[in-house]
Order: structure tokens, then C-alpha cells, then sequence
């Protein structure tokens, strides 16, 4: 069971165990005689077999777009083999693997100048490519804007924003400006205050000193822990106006970090009875669907710029879902400070 193979230069390709340890550059042909060993056998179990350096979800992929040839035609996953063909693979790159791409995505820029560029971040923006979300993304947007980012890692982003928390986040233009704002955000320097509407009314002013890592059996969520691999997490609250949504009392909270934690204030402040309006993956089930996302906007951003020195501050103005979902619990009149 010998294949022939030609042009076959691996490359690496290290992802989150879903994909390949191994690679093919997209225009490196693989070429394949069947023996007879293999009559009977389905085309995609066949290659399963002969490319064990692929994953079967990869070759499933590569049968479905038509990158597969049998004796020169196209032919389905599941279609049983004589064990004589010749098979001609073309391989083609996972999103993963491939350059990002920019895109021409409207961008909000709050601030702008050699060092740093300072977003307003939409909700359902994704920051950055991953699975699921390989473009589209606000780093896709960012390489477009300044093609130079392609030269920084990450494109510049130092921190991230969950998908649907929408609010203000700086991205560094050089290595440089990245380099030393990496260095306050470990130093806590960094001033971070976001909004939040939660269930219920926490008192007036409070801080939730908790480790947070991943939670032990949903792999999707974080939860507050007392693992070694939990990261320290510090949050302070404070409560800024009250009101009901549906007869329950929600709760607009001003909420500061100290820290920069994977959900952070989604996991702390659920972790003390009050879970975040909205909130799909944290909340109730039956009051998710009261807002379309989780309650929560980065409004304020303050920090030493990487070149001047200077203090600066930003502030985001609430966005319309927002403003209109606080409108709905009798607190369109509430100022911020």
C-alpha cells in the first residue's frame, strides 16, 4: 500500500488540534495509483488512509470543492473504489494558514496619529481571525486602513474586545508603540471602565478580587476558579441607576479593570448573583432574548501614549441598541461622569 507521491513538500500547520500537523503548499500536486487492496473501499477512506498526515475533515474539503480527480473526474467522498485508479490531489490552504487579508471594513477612529489609532469597536465585530471568523474581522479591517500593520504582529491589537461588547480599543501602528503599551497593560496601567447592564440591584460600590480560568466542563465558558492555571482577575464595581426590565430590576453598573481576563466582567459580576442583561453564554436562557447581546460597552479608555508620554482619555458615547435598551428600563435620563 504504497502510494506515489509527487511534489509533496510538508510545511507547518499547527492549529488547535482540529486541523493538520502537516501541510502541502496549495500549488504542490499529490498524485495517487490505487492497488487492489483498495477495491471497495470509499474514495475518502481511502485517502484517510494513504494521507495520514491530513486530517479526514481537510480531505473531506479539499472531495467536496472539486480538488480531488479520479482518473480525471471530480467524484463524491463515499464513491467505492476499484483499487486502480489514479488519483491527482490538489491541495488547498485551511484559512488558517493563509495570509490575512485586508478588507475595507467602516472603522469609527476615535483618535489617530503616527503611534496609535484608537477604535471604536461596533458590536458583532470580531477583532480578530479565528475559527469560524477567518475575515471580516476588525484585524482584516485594519490591515486595509494601514497596509503598514501588516508588518506589526497582530496588526498592532494589543487587547481585545468579545464580539458583541462593543467600545473603544487602542492598536499600536509600530512595534514599538505595541511594545510599550503590552508593558502598561501588564503594568495595570492601562485605565479601562465599561458599562454594564445586570439583573438585579448589587450595592452601591464593590470589588471582586477572583482568579478566573477555564470552566471545568464547558470549554467554551470561564468561570472563577481555584486552579493553578487560573489567572488573577480584579474588577471594581460600582452602581450607577436602577430600573426594571419586564418587572425585574436591572442595574446600570460602572465597572473598572484592573486586569484583562477572558470575560472578566461577565464572569465576575455573574459570579457575585448579578449576570449581565442579555448575556447568551452566562445568563439566564429565558432573559437572553430580552437583548440581543450581552449589556456591555468599553466607554472609557485611558492611557500613556508610547511616543509623547502624554496622558490621554477617550470616551464612546453608549450605542444606539444600548441607549435604547436603558430607555426601555427607565433610565434614558442617566448621565455619566
Amino acid at each position: 500500500m504504497t502510494p506515489i507521491l509527487t511534489n509533496n513538500l510538508p510545511d507547518t500547520d499547527i492549529d488547535d488540534g482540529d486541523e493538520d500537523a502537516a501541510s502541502t503548499p496549495a500549488s504542490s500536486a499529490i498524485e495517487l495509483k490505487l492497488t487492489p487492496e483498495f477495491c471497495g473501499v470509499r474514495l475518502d477512506k481511502a485517502l484517510s488512509q494513504l494521507l495520514t498526515e491530513y486530517s479526514r475533515s481537510r480531505i473531506q474539503q479539499w472531495i467536496d470543492a472539486g480538488h480531488v480527480l479520479v482518473d480525471g473526474q471530480a467524484a463524491r467522498g463515499k464513491t467505492p473504489m476499484l483499487g486502480d485508479e489514479t488519483i491527482v490531489i490538489e491541495p488547498q490552504e485551511a484559512p488558517e494558514e493563509q495570509p490575512y487579508q485586508p478588507e475595507p471594513l467602516p472603522l469609527a477612529i476615535v483618535h489617530e496619529d503616527k503611534a496609535i489609532l484608537v477604535i471604536d469597536k461596533p458590536a458583532g465585530l470580531v477583532v480578530h481571525p479565528a475559527a469560524g471568523n477567518w475575515s471580516g474581522t476588525l484585524l482584516n479591517g485594519l490591515l486595509h486602513h494601514q497596509p503598514a500593520l501588516a508588518g506589526v504582529p497582530r496588526a498592532g491589537i494589543v487587547h481585545r474586545l468579545d464580539k458583541d461588547t462593543s467600545g473603544l480599543m487602542v492598536v499600536a501602528k509600530s512595534l514599538q508603540a505595541q511594545t510599550d503599551l503590552v508593558r502598561q497593560l501588564q503594568a495595570r496601567s492601562v485605565k479601562r471602565e465599561y458599562l454594564a447592564l445586570v439583573w438585579g440591584q448589587p450595592q452601591l460600590t464593590g470589588r471582586v478580587d477572583a482568579a478566573i480560568g477555564r470552566h471545568p466542563r464547558d470549554r467554551i465558558k470561564m468561570a472563577v476558579s481555584q486552579h493553578e492555571s487560573a489567572k488573577p482577575a480584579v474588577t471594581h464595581y460600582q452602581r450607577i441607576a436602577t430600573g426594571a426590565i419586564d418587572g425585574r430590576p436591572v442595574s446600570l453598573m460602572r465597572c473598572q479593570l484592573e486586569t484583562g481576563r477572558t470575560h472578566q466582567i461577565r464572569v465576575h459580576l455573574q459570579s457575585i448573583g448579578f449576570g449581565l442583561v442579555g448575556d447568551p453564554l452566562y445568563g439566564k436562557p429565558h432573559l437572553a432574548s430580552v437583548f440581543p447581546r450581552q449589556a456591555l460597552h468599553a466607554f472609557r479608555l485611558g492611557l500613556v501614549h508610547p511616543v509623547s508620554g502624554k496622558d490621554l482619555e477617550w470616551n464612546a458615547p453608549l450605542p444606539a441598541d444600548f441607549s435604547g435598551l436603558l430607555a426601555q428600563a427607565g433610565m434614558s435620563g442617566v448621565t455619566i461622569d
